[in-house]
């Protein structure tokens, strides 16, 4: 047997393969007769609609739920590990533990292991079975399972005191950082993770996009970070139509090429050739723009293989996510000196002296969440600062999307035509319902009660209200929350086509980066201000200084 054909050989006995599946509740199918090949070495993401059965494929693949037919062969001998959905599994075990328990058969025999050396009345027999025992544990790289454990929690973040905590002394935040660090504990054959990226910093997130950037075996991931997704996957497995169809790229490529598929569908005068050509030289200059060095080799290799005959139109349907103003917003937008706020006796922010010029788009930071919004919500009057103070423009028109917007939805009685009337000048019903059908609320989804919404529909509503104010300034406290990547992606060139001054706060690495020419860090006793991209900010040697001194002595340079 040839060297090539061995190698194919072992190729092929890794490969899990999906075979005839469907899926069926009731008399709703989620996918029918999904054919697929997931190969070592690739990472696959995950995308679809909320309610596609993203989720429900990786729960398939796992064996926590059975197909209505079909089957999922998984190679023998290969370690699967999932991202554990369920925050208190765990509760009762240490955190270090937790993370080792990842590697079911290592853990167990360390515990066969620790069980036999704990007898009174050790046998010749138990001393055989310690030996074998001891052997395993010295292939799976047993001595040093409480260093690698460690190291990874420390990459996540989760601080050395943390480690002999039980889970249940925990933050639902430091919870999810450990059960990640248990997934990805003993270099797994499989990866499975549902939305990895959930209640990271950048700092982790950055991290993780590296460790899965080399790592060498099967990922398989769900995420709405479109930016996460771009970094790390080599391929794109779509639900969509009770269908699922793998394509080479990641996330980016896919929506790029199927939108100028799109738009080649649509122009039926152009010669196929012509078309052939505009696609041919979209994959090329697509795969020459790379960046991880083991991924970027390999997708590159992937694209310059791949024909154009396989780039489809999707069939999503994205929301009509347009801004216009009433009215152009003069020279003077705002103005703030030495604003303040604090809550239960700590500061949240101080020291905020800084004018929004013409045109500015400002992304916020901070490292406390609520920051962002207590600055918000002070801004547009819902609180009150401790000190200082600030004074809009006269031109300025306001509308405000705020993280929380469960108070807009606490009476049921309303069906989404009447809701969204009380917020329009025009109560014209025809005129409501146009902008219900910019956000895919069409047909008798418009008579839909709020009090069945899900948070997806929720925040469509309110970006439907938003866009219906026609301000000049806009305030965005975390606007993809519960979206999926159409509405995600449809909100995101919205803002970047759009006139209107916006200040944003966002986890959405794209959505800053590609929105933001302004990033305001607040800090307990001061801001870092800079006119720059956000990964110019992320990645500024001067920032990383200026935050330092700022902590550390509450001293920092503002810009006006």
């Amino acid at each position: 047997m040839s060297n090539f054909t061995t190698f194919a050989a072992n190729f092929k006995r890794k490969m899990i393969q999906v075979s005839n599946l469907s899926l069926q509740f009731g008399k709703r199918v989620l996918f029918d007769e999904v054919n697929l090949k997931f190969i070592p070495g690739n990472c696959y993401g995950v995308i679809g609609a909320n309610g596609a059965g993203k989720s429900t494929f990786l729960k398939i693949l796992s064996g926590e739920i059975d197909p209505t037919k079909g089957q999922i062969s998984i190679p023998p001998g290969q370690r699967m590990s999932v991202l554990r959905q369920d925050h208190h599994e765990f509760d009762t075990q240490p955190v270090l533990q937790t993370v080792i328990m990842g590697n079911k058969r290592l853990w167990s025999v360390i515990a066969e292991k620790d069980a036999l050396y704990a007898k009174a009345d050790f046998s010749d027999a138990d001393g055989i079975r310690a030996s074998e025992l001891e052997g395993e544990f010295a292939e799976m790289n047993g001595w040093n399972v409480e260093s690698d454990a460690a190291g990874l929690l420390s990459n996540l973040g989760v601080k050395e005191e943390y480690h002999q905590k039980l889970m249940s002394e925990l933050s639902g935040k430091e919870k999810v950082r450990v059960l990640l660090a248990q997934a990805l504990f003993g270099n797994p054959d499989i990866l499975l993770l549902d939305e990895p990226t959930n209640d990271l910093d950048v700092d982790t997130i950055a991290w993780l996009e590296n460790f899965l950037a080399e790592f060498e075996n099967t990922v398989i991931v769900v995420s709405h970070d479109r930016h996460f997704l771009d970094q790390v996957c080599t391929h794109t497995v779509d639900i969509d139509f009770k269908k699922i169809t793998l394509f080479t790229g990641n996330y980016s490529f896919w929506y790029l090429s199927s939108q100028l598929a799109l738009r080649q569908k649509s122009d039926q005068n152009r010669k196929v050739e012509d078309k052939r050509k505009e696609l041919q030289e979209f994959i090329e200059r697509f795969s020459a723009n790379a960046s991880k060095s083991r991924q970027a080799t390999s997708r590159k290799k992937l694209l310059e293989k791949l024909t154009v005959d396989e780039i489809q139109p999707s069939t999503r349907k994205y929301p009509g996510i347009i801004f216009r103003q009433e009215r152009e917003a003069g020279d003077q937008i705002l103005h703030i000196e030495n604003l303040g706020a604090s809550a239960e006796g700590i500061t949240l922010f101080s020291n905020v002296n800084l004018n929004v010029r013409k045109g500015d788009k400002i992304a916020f930071l901070s490292k406390e969440r609520l920051t962002v919004t207590a600055f918000f919500e002070v801004l547009t009057g819902n609180r009150q600062p401790d000190k200082g103070s600030f004074a809009w423009g006269s031109t300025i028109t306001t509308a405000y999307l705020p993280a929380d917007n469960s108070s807009f939805f606490q009476s049921g009685e309303y069906n989404l035509i009447d809701w969204l009337r009380q917020y329009s000048t025009n109560k014209d019903e025809s005129f409501v319902r146009g902008f219900l059908g910019q956000m895919l609320f069409s047909g008798e989804e418009s008579l839909k009660h709020t009090n069945v919404l899900s948070g997806g529909e929720k925040m469509r509503c309110m970006i439907s209200r938003v866009m219906l104010q026609k301000a000049n300034m806009l305030i965005l406290d975390e606007p993809t929350a519960h979206l999926d990547l159409e509405s995600i992606t449809a909100f995101n060139n919205g803002l970047k086509d759009c006139k209107e001054n916006v200040m944003l706060s966002s986890h959405d690495h794209e959505f800053v980066q590609t929105v933001a020419n302004r990033i305001i860090e607040l800090c307990p006793r001061g801001i870092i201000d800079k006119f720059m991209t956000y990964d110019e900010f992320l990645s500024s040697a001067e920032v990383k200084a200026q935050r330092e001194e700022l902590y550390q002595t509450g001293k920092v340079k503002q810009k006006a």
